[in-house]
């Protein structure tokens, strides 16, 4: 099966009060880290869907092949990024599924993306969402036959209440980790980069 990551990295980082994309992360930028950290799973294509700050994360984050998807209407929130980056896909690839991925979660575990693909592949499921110990987390799969109800959320809401307003959809993925932090604050850096044992502070 095709399945493409959709990373969405359009918001504002208003609580951080920077471009939380751009902070530095390793050698390079939480963004690129990302992208680089999803590419080299199995997924067949990346895109990325970019709103706020745009003319600066273009210029200073290294995409490799990932595909931008500019959203206009970033302000709204992230229902906004699903609709753009999903009619994009529709449109330009030929993915049966595709895997929603947190721009500001840089910790997410190979081993968890994978676990979610072969779910995937052996159910044929409508979504396919990591449950960490006892809460839903991300990223998640989407498979193309629910693309057009996803694209019809307004806000900021992404897919959670759809997917727990119709459980015969989806098929959970058990993980005894905790789920991966996201960064809105520079608290959440902080311990994220002494976590990792990261010296860029």
């Amino acid at each position: 099966m095709h399945v493409d990551a959709l990373i969405l990295a359009a918001g504002p980082s208003t609580r951080l009060g920077t471009p939380k994309q751009l902070i530095p992360w390793g050698s390079s930028t939480l963004l690129q880290h990302v992208i680089g950290s999803i590419a080299a799973t199995r997924v067949d294509a990346t895109w990325v869907v970019l709103g706020a700050s745009l003319d600066e994360i273009l210029k200073e984050v290294d995409f490799h092949d990932a595909g931008i998807v500019e959203n206009p209407e970033w302000e709204e929130g992230i229902a906004s990024s699903l609709r753009v980056g999903l009619d994009a896909i529709a449109r330009e690839s030929e993915a049966d599924a595709v895997l929603v991925v947190l721009a500001d979660q840089p910790n997410v575990d190979p081993d968890v993306i994978e676990s979610i693909l072969e779910r995937y592949e052996s159910t044929g499921a409508s979504a396919v969402v990591p449950k960490y110990r006892y809460q839903r987390g991300n990223p998640v799969l989407i498979d193309r036959s629910l693309w057009t109800r996803i694209m019809s959320l307004e806000g900021d809401q992404g897919a959670r209440t759809l997917l727990q307003a119709h459980p015969e959809w989806v098929e959970e993925v058990w993980f005894p980790s905790v789920m991966p932090k996201d960064i809105d604050t520079e608290r959440d850096l902080d311990e994220l980069r002494q976590a990792r044992g990261n010296a860029d502070k």
